[in-house]
């Protein structure tokens, strides 16, 4: 009689099936001797055609662990991007990731991530808490403002105020797309997040391209015809400066 072996195989929680942990500290001892900016967008450059992450709660929230690189929405790539930046090594960037992830701090126990529920859910709060670099947009444009339901002030640059040129953007820099006065009265101020890099011929947007329960991946696409065509109001920048990791 032929029998059937079943073979268990345990993936930590914290396993990423995009790059082994060689390949990732590879990669960070290369990067180390960029500028924090060019760091980040080296990161999120090496995302570039993942697909997306269509789960709405997010797989790694979903799965409750800090690597899920499989698969990315525009503020998990976000995360990753600044972790692996900020950090000396794979483990570092777990460590990292339970810093900035929360509002006040990840824990994890036998693996896994405990306080989901203490994470950044919206971008605004990423953006106003410090954690991600200091907000920049008075300096790229007229400001406009609009204000919520909770009467709450939000300061944004209109797409079309975006002042031209490179000088204004660094690589490296988070770019929050503010949504138009119908989604903000919903409640929802960022409707999508991005990272920038700056080359020769022009500034590029990275970020994950997608719908949840439809698909995408992560694009990288020049900055200045996105804000031309994109759905959002206007945008709100942070940068991380020279005295970050």
């Amino acid at each position: 009689m032929r029998m059937l072996f079943i073979v268990l195989v345990f993936v930590p929680a914290f396993a990423s099936a995009f790059f082994p942990d060689g390949d990732i500290a590879a990669f960070q001892r290369q990067a180390a001797v960029m500028p924090v900016g060019e760091r980040i967008a080296f990161w999120a450059e090496k995302f570039i055609g993942t697909p997306y992450d269509t789960d709405p709660l997010g797989e790694y929230v979903r799965r409750e662990v800090i690597v899920a690189d499989e698969r990315v929405d525009c503020m998990y790539l976000t995360f990753r991007a600044v972790e692996l930046a900020m950090s000396r090594d794979p483990d570092d960037a777990r460590e990292v990731a339970l810093s900035m992830r929360f509002m006040h701090h990840g824990k994890v126990e036998h693996g896994e991530v405990m306080n989901y529920d203490d994470r950044f859910q919206y971008g605004e709060d990423m953006l106003e808490s410090g954690k991600w670099g200091t907000e920049v947009t008075s300096e790229l444009g007229k400001i406009s403002t609009f204000t919520t339901p909770a009467g709450k002030p939000v300061l944004f640059v209109p797409a079309g105020a975006v002042a031209k040129g490179n000088d204004l953007f660094r690589s490296g820099d988070i770019v929050f797309f503010v949504n138009t006065p119908a989604r903000i009265a919903e409640g929802i101020t960022i409707g999508h997040i991005g990272i920038l890099k700056r080359e020769k011929d022009g500034v590029y947007l990275i970020h994950a391209s997608g719908i949840k329960g439809g698909g995408g991946k992560v694009k990288k696409v020049s900055f200045p015809d996105y804000l031309q065509t994109m759905p959002f109001a206007g945008i709100r920048v942070s940068r991380f400066g020279t005295d970050a990791p």
